[in-house]
């Protein structure tokens, strides 16, 4: 019958359908997608942009996580030799101050997806005076989406970098205490942390003198298993054994946190990095990268390349670059390219014009109508069914979704069922304009999280890049082929 009915509009309305279609297109692709974000403040006070042009590849001198393909070994012993631990309490008695200047004169950005600078979201949790309850540093290594793995990496190969970060880092912000948020499926990497953890306390690396330095500073781990868990808020409720939702704020989390206690959520690979920033100098870290986006980056290739990998290269490293000098190329060669999502499935797609010459950043994938998120990326050729991977993109946030929020809710009903139906043409090509319909009324709706914001670029992606593919399959459909 829906076939018939197809059959039935096409003299008067496919024509004006398509016409839509086009137009939509052709707006999708002068827009950008995705959230409207408030723009980065200023670098912190004391950052100096550098001079750079070129990028890439990074020394093997310079690289931060040396164990990340597990050849060495991962225990104090192991970390030792590679230089993790070394003089550390020489930088606790630089006092907290020092850090913190430190990191904000390398003008380190957070790695977990927003790039806000280290220096300055760390310095709200600083400042803030605390006498009844202490402070308290939350590290997030819930990552779930499909394709991202950095914190497993560190978690499995380089567990005391990220205890030595933690350390160093709570410490300057006035904290007495850490929690480590892992996922419950990330079994082999929590029991890593947690062997490590106990050589540090044996070595009084931790407890009541780290490092004999008189001061105090603990570090336990958590579990939990729900993707949106990693939205601080969520997560929080999480660790203080509610249900795992986001909450609006204010309050912030520096101000009520944690039962209370003023706490900040830090990515773990923001937090692995911090010692060897403070070793190696500020302005060592400054110069590796594009001003504003400093330092390295662990980037997880995955999707259609012949060797799938994850890779810590220098900031502002050229997507293509990236892809042909670790991930072996896109199957087929590079004209077989169809998109790229440059940081994850919450990132809006890029074309392969764009992905050629883009530089993976912040501030390069901003501008390309894109976003950097945590550095995923995933490769789509010419082979694949572009339709059913969008399918599958959506159906993941839909399955996460806490259904809180209103238009987040409905969206996640509605545009599954839609792209369903483009998968198998079984549509009315209206339906790719209620799918640009839906995807606005989620954006401007102001949801709590940011996961609305992942279902509108998984869906402005699909009618700005697949358009075409899906009026193929409607026209099929409809001949009754």
């Amino acid at each position: 019958m829906l076939r018939q009915k197809l059959k039935n509009y096409l003299p008067y309305v496919w024509e004006q359908q398509l016409r839509l279609v086009q137009t939509a297109k052709k707006a999708g692709g002068s827009k950008k997608l995705g959230p409207d974000r408030p723009p980065i403040i200023d670098p912190p006070k004391g950052y100096e942009p550098n001079c750079k042009t070129k990028f890439g590849p990074l020394d093997d001198c310079d690289r931060v996580f040396q164990n990340l393909y597990g050849r060495h070994d991962w225990r104090l012993h192991g970390a030792c030799q590679r230089g993790d631990w070394h003089r550390t309490a020489e930088l606790l008695e630089q006092g907290p101050e020092w850090i913190m200047k430190q990191i904000s004169i390398s003008g380190l950005r957070g790695r977990g997806g927003a790039g806000f600078y280290a220096g300055l979201k760390w310095e709200f949790l600083r400042q803030t005076k605390s006498e009844k309850v202490p402070k308290m540093v939350i590290v997030n290594c819930a990552e779930g989406e499909p394709g991202t793995c950095k914190d497993r990496e560190i978690l499995r190969h380089e567990p005391h970098k990220l205890i030595e970060g933690i350390l160093l880092v709570g410490v300057a912000m006035g904290c007495g205490r850490a929690i480590v948020y892992i996922r419950n499926r990330f079994y082999n990497e929590a029991c890593n942390l947690h062997f490590a953890l106990a050589e540090a306390y044996h070595h009084g690396l931790l407890g009541n003198s780290v490092c004999g330095t008189g001061i105090k500073f603990d570090v336990m781990v958590q579990r939990g298993d729900r993707y949106l868990c990693g939205e601080e808020t969520a997560m929080i409720n999480c660790l203080m054994g509610k249900l795992g939702r986001p909450r609006r704020r204010p309050p912030f989390l520096t101000e009520k946190g944690y039962f209370e206690h003023p706490c900040l959520v830090i990515n773990a690979e923001s937090i692995a990095v911090v010692p060897t920033i403070l070793r190696r100098g500020s302005k060592w870290w400054a110069g590796l990268g594009r001003s504003y986006n400093t330092g390295t980056k662990l980037y997880c290739l995955s999707g259609q390349v012949n060797n799938p990998c994850t890779v810590e290269e220098e900031m502002s490293i050229p997507l293509k670059d990236l892809i042909e000098r670790h991930a072996g190329g896109v199957k087929g060669g590079w004209n077989n390219l169809a998109a790229v999502f440059p940081g994850g499935l919450s990132t809006p797609l890029l074309d392969p014009s764009t992905s050629g010459k883009v530089l993976m950043d912040f501030d390069s994938l901003t501008d390309a109508g894109s976003g950097f998120g945590c550095g995923a990326v995933i490769v789509m050729t010419k082979d694949c069914d572009p339709l059913a991977i969008m399918l599958r993109s959506i159906q993941f946030f839909e399955k996460h979704t806490c259904k809180q929020c209103s238009y987040c809710r409905d969206g996640a009903i509605w545009l599954p069922e839609i792209f369903a139906r483009f998968v198998k043409g079984q549509t009315h090509p209206h339906e790719i304009d209620w799918t640009l319909v839906i995807a606005d009324k989620m954006r401007n709706s102001k949801p709590i999280c940011a996961l609305a914001y992942s279902q509108v670029s998984v869906a402005e992606s699909l009618v700005r890049m697949f358009s075409r593919q899906i009026e193929e399959r409607l026209l099929k459909y409809a001949k009754g082929s």
